[in-house]
């Protein structure tokens, strides 16, 4: 099978992103929820009295835990593609996944709480 390269590989690359994307606002709660959640605060970030670099930060704090979620989303797809049985590491894998969007959660908490404060 011949892969594809240049454009076209990049045509593919865009056309599998926007099915993951699509996927995930229609499969995972949590990446619909927080995708939402981000779109007002993107917006208020563009109103409040801040510099280039700071709604870049508070911008991309955002998509940080957007990207954060759907990197756990996969990782428990593949511990259920593997076994619905109890198993300490799986358990363990979706647990460090939850506790990595918590992390992401409380940096992106923090960048705002700094510029708004500052």
């Amino acid at each position: 099978m011949k892969k594809n390269t240049g454009i076209m590989r990049l045509f593919y690359a865009g056309l599998y992103s926007w099915q993951g994307f699509k996927s995930a606002l229609v499969n995972e709660t949590p990446f619909r929820e927080e995708f939402i959640a981000a779109i007002p605060l993107v917006a208020l970030s563009f109103y409040l009295d801040v510099s280039a670099y700071e709604r870049l930060a508070m911008i991309a704090s955002l998509v940080f835990i957007l990207i954060v979620e759907i990197l756990n989303s996969a990782i428990e797809c593949v511990v259920d593609r593997i076994g619905t049985e109890q198993h300490k590491l799986s358990g363990r894998a979706k647990d460090y996944g939850s506790l990595a969007v918590l992390f992401s959660i409380l940096i992106a908490i923090a960048v705002w709480w700094v510029i708004l404060t500052s």
